[in-house]
């Protein structure tokens, strides 16, 4: 049995879900997200937790079970806590700001780079070299700011570009002039 789908998904007393045919439905003080339910995977709700079984042994159900119920897991956690990611930019000159609800990037290009936020994103920016991005669905805050990153992603000889917070550069040595 897969480790990550037979535990059960507790559900706060904050969150209501709601199981209606192939998806459920997850609401709480943050937001509302809906989830697909695999195919071989049946949920139901017993006593403040949710429960994922998978309808046989084959690869493809196994496989559906744990991805339900780590989907199920996240959806509960971001109406809850929301989740959030942090991208520091570093280079001479390199900065972001925030224009409305865009977000404003000098990395080096001869224009700006203007970014919009997905639908249920927010972008801080506490300092210049910071830049703060929230949100109730994981995938969509990490995919981004994995845009984000993207525009200028860091390059090995200086470090200079924009990274995720902790991120660590493998830096390579430069000319042996």
């Amino acid at each position: 049995m897969s480790r990550v789908g037979k535990a059960p998904v507790e559900v706060p007393g904050s969150v209501n879900v709601e199981i209606k045919g192939r998806s459920v439905k997850v609401t709480g003080p943050k937001g509302e997200l809906t989830v697909p339910i695999g195919r071989g995977v049946e949920v139901r709700q017993e006593d403040g937790t949710l429960v994922c079984e998978r309808a046989s042994e084959t690869p493809v159900h196994k496989a559906m079970h744990g991805l339900t119920r780590a989907l199920i897991q996240n959806a509960v956690t971001g109406v809850t806590d929301g989740y959030t990611k942090t991208l520091q930019i570093s280079g001479v000159g390199y900065r972001a700001q925030l224009q409305g609800q865009n977000i404003a990037l000098q990395v080096g290009f001869s224009h700006p780079v203007t970014i919009a936020p997905r639908e249920g994103i927010q972008f801080e920016v506490p300092n210049p070299t910071t830049i703060v991005v929230r949100g109730i669905d994981k995938q969509r805050v990490g995919q981004t700011a994995a845009d984000i990153r993207a525009v200028r992603p860091p390059e090995p000889y200086k470090g200079k570009g924009i990274r995720y917070e902790g991120e660590q550069i493998r830096r390579k040595v430069g000319k042996a002039g």
